[in-house]
């Protein structure tokens, strides 16, 4: 087992070699579920890439959700720092995700041509006393308010059809995005996010 001073000069692990090169080109990907441990990490990486300069961060994003308010702190610290992001979605774009992902000017958002969003009301799990579900169910009802009406002011769709819209499951295609003004722009290369 080597000691502490040869552990020292072994190389990273391949993954911070390669966490370390996207930081270098100001690009972070949010992979996989919503969790408070995600976002710590990209709260991290986008105060630390906006204390540096004021040059464009890119966010790639494919999620399937997770936990609204660890959306909710990526969402408000996009708006929140100075560089300019542009948010790129793949594969799906879900629920906390597609939280997330409103958070940039409509033309700043981008996806790829096969990626999926799905926007629904939030769910709730709470037990307990009925004093506590009472609590629970008056606490969805508001964040669900909230999160229709950030979908809105974002896609431009009236209150009313979010509402109607996000009841059930609605699952909408790259080109159905884009009309519904989720998406700015579908593109297939790199060199499209050029002009």
């Amino acid at each position: 087992m080597p000691h502490d001073s040869e552990q020292e000069n072994l190389p990273a692990p391949h993954y911070d070699l390669i966490a370390e090169r996207l930081l270098r080109a100001r690009t972070i990907i949010i992979s996989g579920e919503i969790t408070q441990r995600v976002a710590a990490v990209v709260s991290s990486q986008l105060l630390a890439l906006a204390a540096e300069s004021e040059t464009e961060i890119t966010v790639f994003i494919n999620s399937q959700g997770g936990h609204v308010e660890a959306g909710d702190t990526i969402h408000d610290l996009l708006r929140f720092i100075r560089p300019r992001t542009r948010m790129i979605g793949t594969g799906w774009v879900a629920s906390a995700g597609a939280l997330i992902y409103v958070a940039v000017p409509r033309e700043q958002r981008f996806c790829l041509p096969n990626t999926r969003f799905l926007l629904h009301q939030p769910a709730g799990g709470s037990g307990g006393t009925a004093s506590d579900i009472d609590i629970e169910a008056r606490e969805i009802l508001r964040m669900r308010d909230r999160l229709n009406r950030i979908f809105s002011r974002e896609t431009g769709q009236p209150l009313e059809r979010i509402e109607e819209d996000t009841h059930r499951n609605f699952w909408l295609g790259a080109e159905a995005a884009l009309r519904y003004g989720l998406v700015g722009r579908i593109i297939e290369h790199a060199a499209d996010l050029e002009g």
